[in-house]
């Protein structure tokens, strides 16, 4: 099992996938979304696993800010999204080609 998490540190439901995680003892690598965000081929394989539309936070400030509503292509929310890691929902938990936006132990546990 090769582990990532994107997150934010100050997020709760990452707090908790990363407890998850720790309390099982699985290894993880954590990456903090406000420092890193995702490339190009990890946004590709995560948006292959769960959808475009499920890794957009729409609650986010910068969601309304941005005008995200008005950006209507995939392409233009995939750049918005490499450009602006605070549009993400979190944490995002990715094993390999398999990966899940939220806190989704159920989903995890099948992993293991």
């Amino acid at each position: 099992m090769n582990i990532q998490i994107f997150g934010f540190k100050k997020c709760f439901d990452t707090k908790k996938a990363e407890r998850y995680f720790k309390e099982r003892k699985i290894k993880y690598q954590f990456v903090d979304l406000t420092l890193l965000g995702l490339s190009k081929g990890e946004l590709q394989s995560v948006k292959a696993a769960v959808g475009l539309k499920n890794l957009v936070n729409s609650e986010s400030k910068n969601y309304k800010k941005l005008n995200m509503d008005h950006v209507i292509s995939s392409d233009g929310r995939e750049e918005m999204l490499l450009n602006n890691p605070s549009l993400y929902k979190t944490p995002i938990v990715r094993n390999g080609k398999q990966a899940t936006v939220g806190y989704k132990p159920d989903v995890w546990e099948s992993w293991e």
